[in-house]
């Protein structure tokens, strides 16, 4: 049995074959637009198993070395750096250190998303990146008619668009206005065709993933996107262990120092999805603003930790509160 460590670039990969007893016995680089040498290599090695880092671009490798190796291994980058960081830092290096650890059974692995959570996730945040287009344009826009103290509230309804039509700026303001204009209107409508899609996709979807959408559903202030953002990037929701888990996979976990008696809390960690911690701290401040019982939560935490602080732990409590519906399949119920 071999041990392969590989590590992948956008154009190269750099691999190392160990054997059992850990010494190196192939070394390797090939172009990512090399496919058919790297297959042919891998299966002139016999029984192998094969560990790559959890990158941006891993999916095609991990596709096509999936039916050649007995075992293929998804390592969590920023573990691995904490373990292996040396001096010394080269791709062969690197790629060494990859098969050692994975000859050792010692790669902290990383979850890797199902193909249908893929598809999600994908159609999940390219929403969100229109949607955030469309903001920067609406603020382009108000930043133009500001000048001319000519600005609405209700700007960007029917009649106010309108009013944009007919106001009288200069030539230039007037070329970009109308480009903004024709931009804003495209990119409502490639909204308007990602909401179809993602209805689309949620009627497609596999009972257990159906049950989800309908707990998160039940909950207050929990609309369509906050559901699409907390299925997709969560998944399985068995996967995690605890709440405490859950949170700081979505980067909301505080950290804490602790040396020779004396202790401190540190910022939440922030890592994991930002979009799922964004749509977490929006859910929360709608929650704040229409739940009288998640108010006074806040309004408690406020008076200890401060505003930001608040939000951000309202936030996490909505997540373990999720979590724990998701785990056990019931609707969210109002405490009477």
């Amino acid at each position: 049995m071999f041990f392969v460590g590989i590590d992948l670039h956008k154009k190269t990969i750099t691999v190392c074959v160990v054997n059992q007893q850990r010494c190196v016995v192939q070394r390797k680089t090939f172009h990512c637009c090399q496919p058919d040498k790297i297959r042919e290599f891998f299966s002139q090695l016999g029984a192998f198993q094969a560990v790559v880092e959890a990158t941006a671009s891993y999916e095609w490798l991990w596709q096509l070395l999936e039916p050649l190796a007995e075992r293929l291994v998804l390592a969590h980058p920023q573990k691995m750096r904490i373990i292996a960081e040396t001096t010394r830092k080269t791709d062969k290096i690197d790629a060494e250190v990859l098969a050692t650890f994975l000859a050792l059974n010692m790669i902290p692995q990383a979850y890797r998303p199902s193909p249908r959570q893929r598809q999600h996730r994908t159609l999940v945040r390219q929403r969100c990146r229109v949607q955030g287009r469309i903001t920067s344009v609406k603020n382009k826009l108000r930043h133009i008619l500001s000048d001319y103290n000519a600005d609405r509230k209700d700007l960007f309804t029917a009649e106010g668009l309108a009013y944009l039509t007919k106001l009288c700026v200069s030539a230039a303001d007037r070329y970009v206005v109308d480009q903004l204009q024709g931009e804003y209107e495209f990119l409502k409508g490639q909204l308007r065709a990602l909401d179809k899609q993602l209805r689309t996709f949620a009627r497609q979807a596999p009972t257990p993933e159906a049950e989800a959408r309908e707990v998160l559903a039940s909950m207050p202030m929990v609309g369509d996107v906050t559901v699409n953002v907390v299925v997709s990037e969560l998944g399985d929701i068995q996967r995690f262990r605890s709440a405490k888990c859950v949170a700081a996979y979505a980067g909301l976990a505080p950290g804490r120092r602790e040396s020779a008696g004396r202790s401190r809390e540190m910022p939440i960690s922030k890592t994991g999805s930002r979009l799922l911690r964004w749509v977490l701290v929006q859910t929360a401040w709608r929650m704040v603003q229409k739940s009288r019982r998640w108010q006074c939560v806040y309004e408690g935490l406020c008076k200890r930790r401060g505003k930001k602080k608040a939000i951000i732990a309202v936030a996490r409590r909505l997540l373990g509160v999720m979590a724990a519906l998701l785990r056990s399949g019931q609707r969210y119920r109002l405490a009477s």
